[in-house]
This record gives structure tokens, sequence and C-alpha cells, in this order.
């Protein structure tokens, strides 16, 4: 069932996004994630999306493309035509959830990747072993990838990530999951206050 709720989340992201895209920033970005079961599976779900979003006439440099990092430890070629695929649809590939089970980096320069997400346990600890959170930081951006924390709930958290070089954080502390009609009042509140800046 995966797949056909998989397919069904990234359709109805993408209505929501042509919509949405001439109230928002250019750079403005919905993340999809994909499940290992629907990256996997066969060629036709990264046709079907690419094919919905030429319908829809919406730009894939909108969308954002996460997937596991556990999926490329063990990839096939299958998944690097995918990932270049998304390439040169102009979708961003994301890596969510890395931790210290995963200490080599050496597989992150084999794929075609934009965003590599820090798992929230380092972002917790990160203001006792802020060495560690740095380290992880610089390897990650020397590698040309943008830095994205998860999990983050406090200010001083924040400022931390901010001191180590971390490019974007996602968490509580900004906002926690809430339903389309609030999400969007959140984001015409954001561009309403950058506005009057």
């Amino acid at each position: 069932m995966i797949i056909e709720i998989g397919e069904g989340v990234f359709r109805k992201a993408a209505r929501w996004t042509t919509r949405r895209i001439a109230h928002v920033p250019d750079d403005f970005q919905i993340s999809a994630n994909e499940s290992s079961v629907q990256f996997q599976n066969d060629d036709s779900s990264t046709g079907k999306w690419l094919t919905h979003l030429r319908e829809l006439g919406l730009s894939g440099k909108h969308i954002v493309i996460e997937i596991s990092v556990g999926m490329l430890l063990n990839a096939d070629p299958s998944i690097t035509n995918k990932l270049l695929k998304f390439r040169d649809a102009e979708i961003e590939g994301s890596i969510d959830d890395f931790s210290t089970g995963y200490s080599s980096l050496s597989y992150l320069k084999r794929f075609d990747i934009d965003y590599l997400k820090i798992d929230k346990s380092f972002v917790h600890d990160i203001a006792s072993d802020m060495a560690l959170s740095k380290a992880i930081v610089m390897m990650v951006r020397k590698l040309g990838l943008n830095v994205i924390a998860e999990g983050a709930e406090t200010y001083a958290q924040k400022d931390s990530l901010l001191a180590a070089g971390c490019d974007y954080a996602q968490g509580y502390l900004f906002s926690r999951p809430v339903p389309k009609k609030e999400f969007e009042r959140l984001l015409k509140d954001a561009n309403e206050s950058e506005a009057g800046r």
C-alpha cells in the first residue's frame, strides 16, 4: 500500500504547491518523502511523478525528494538513475536521518544529493558536544551539501546550530505539524513579516 499512498501524497503536495506558488518566494520548496519500497519498486513511479509535474506546469525546483540514508549504502544502478532523472527535472535530493550509525561519508560523493538531514539525536546533544556537531557539519559542507538539522526545539539549540554552521533547521521551535489551512496561515504571516523588513 505504501506505493499507492506515496503516489497520492506526492500528487497532493504538488497540486497544493501549484496553487500557492504565486504567493511564496521563488525558492520555496516542498519536501516529499519517498520510501525505500517506492524508490526500489520500479521506474514507473519516477516517470509518473515527472509527468504529473509537467501536467501541472510546476517546475521541479520547488520539489525536494527525501530518501533514507540506508538506501544509498546498498544502492544499485537503478537508484543512481532515478536520482539523475530527478536532477534533470531540477528536483533536488535530500538524505534523511543521517546519524552516527553511518560513519562513512564517502558514499555521498557517488550520488547526486543536495541536502543531508542530521538526525535529531545530534541536535539534542549539540550544546554539550559542539566539537562533534561542527565536525559533522564541516565534513558534509566540504562535500558540497547543504545541512538540515532535525528536531530543533529550543532557541539555545538554534543558536548552537548557527554557530556550528548549519544551513537550515526544522523542528517544534518553528512549528509542530499542522493542518493545511494553518500551514497556509503561517506561510502568509512569514511572507508579510519578511515584506515588512
